[in-house]
């Protein structure tokens, strides 16, 4: 599945469980994962790839970055791992 339809998906499934989902376009740190969502005091930052796919090295020091100031910040390839975050 093409990376842009597994993020609609997870949008659309994100925000029917109560989920305020933000896709993130452009942003003032380049490599910040793709979705912000946040519900119920919980804050979580989702780099979405396609099956298998893997983050880059910046990626993955945003999401490092992001950990260290106690955020959730994660890699999803498949809407069976999103669903468990959910």
């Amino acid at each position: 599945m093409l990376e842009s339809k597994l993020q609609s998906k997870m949008i659309k499934l994100a925000e029917e469980n109560g989920w305020y989902v933000l896709k993130l376009l452009s942003t003032n740190k380049p490599g910040i994962p793709d979705l912000y969502m946040y519900r119920a005091g919980r804050t979580v930052f989702v780099e979405v790839k396609r099956e298998g796919g893997k983050a880059r090295p910046l990626q993955e020091y945003r999401m490092k970055e992001l950990k260290e100031i106690g955020v959730e910040a994660l890699v999803c390839d498949s809407i069976e791992k999103f669903k468990e975050l959910l």
